[in-house]
């Protein structure tokens, strides 16, 4: 589409019919894209090295799925190492995770490359000294490939500079560590998307992953409950409900990471990310198996008690069936 002219952002891939639109499923054909805009670029460039053929362009891209996977990989292992957390556990927890695997390696989705970096920026805060602005720099382009990546500039920060106590000039670090983690990776992400041309178009397509039915609790409630209004008679109200719902759970999920932020995000901002990825993930407008690895991955280091690990293993058990 970026080859022929057609701006991804406000038009689907059934604008230029052929051999590309067809491999896209029927749902997503006709949708423009809610992805960042360096993954748009990348997959661009993937398609003109493959002299734009469809079915070598549908195996290449795959390589920047196995980038993200190679960078979990490297780098869950070591951060587990510098928390003092079981690496092997770590590792046969998200490199192993059938999750990764068939929808990271299978689907070659884009949250592959975006956590890829997101581990790999948060690893570089670990680092010590100053390396946590060039961690939360990283944390920016993987922005660039997937949004999400930008919470994790909070974690960048908070590991940076750590947490000093509630009096003033301690606090006011903690404040400005945090604050600098998301300032650096939004700015980051904005240099990046001004770079490739195509800045921040994908606002235009922020609610199309949540357009069709999923496994999200509020896409879920929301047809329940408007499909009793409408069986009721209520059939203004039911046309309404899908989008309340939606709007209530990101709101609900915002002031759950808000908190978080502010209890275990100070002192243990790995636990953080993990949780707080997790519950934007379930509160969203949609949900996916791979939306679950965003926190999944860092789960481990959260030194998660014995009930919240068999829950974790009885949930991939679960969405694997729903999804087969």
């Amino acid at each position: 589409m970026l080859q022929n002219g057609v701006d991804p952002y406000f038009a689907g891939p059934g604008t230029l019919p052929g051999s590309f639109a067809d491999q896209v499923s029927w749902v997503w054909r006709y949708t423009p894209a809610p992805y960042g805009p360096l993954s748009l670029q990348l997959q661009r460039g993937i398609v003109l090295l493959c002299g734009q053929d469809p079915y070598w362009s549908a195996v290449a891209m795959r390589s920047l799925a196995l980038v993200g996977v190679a960078l979990i990989g490297i780098f869950i292992p070591r951060i587990a190492s510098r928390l003092g957390v079981n690496a092997q556990l770590a590792a046969w927890f998200s490199v192993l995770n059938p999750f990764l695997i068939i929808d990271f390696v299978g689907g070659a989705h884009n949250d592959s490359l975006m956590m890829g970096l997101t581990v790999f920026g948060i690893w570089l805060a670990l680092v010590g000294g100053w390396w946590w602005l060039l961690g939360a720099a990283v944390i920016g382009v993987g922005a660039a490939i997937k949004q999400p990546a930008l919470m994790a500039g909070y974690a960048a920060g908070m590991l940076g500079v750590g947490w000093h106590g509630w009096r003033l000039k301690p606090l006011l670090k903690s404040a400005g560590g945090a604050i600098g983690g998301v300032a650096i990776a939004v700015a980051s992400f904005a240099l990046v998307s001004v770079a490739t041309g195509l800045n921040f178009g994908w606002y235009n397509a922020v609610g199309v992953p949540g357009s069709v039915p999923s496994l999200a609790p509020s896409t879920m409630s929301g047809y329940a409950i408007g499909g009793t209004l409408d069986w009721l008679g209520y059939h203004a109200a039911a046309a309404a409900t899908v989008t309340t719902s939606q709007g209530i759970w990101l709101a609900a999920s915002a002031i759950v990471v808000a908190i978080l932020a502010a209890t275990i995000g100070r002192t243990r901002p790995v636990a953080f990310l993990a949780w707080a990825y997790l519950v934007v993930a379930v509160g969203g407008p949609a949900l996916h198996s791979w939306y679950l690895l965003w926190g999944g991955l860092f789960l481990p280091m959260s030194e998660p008690s014995a009930r919240v690990s068999r829950i974790a293993h009885w949930t991939v058990v679960g969405v694997l069936f729903y999804a087969a």
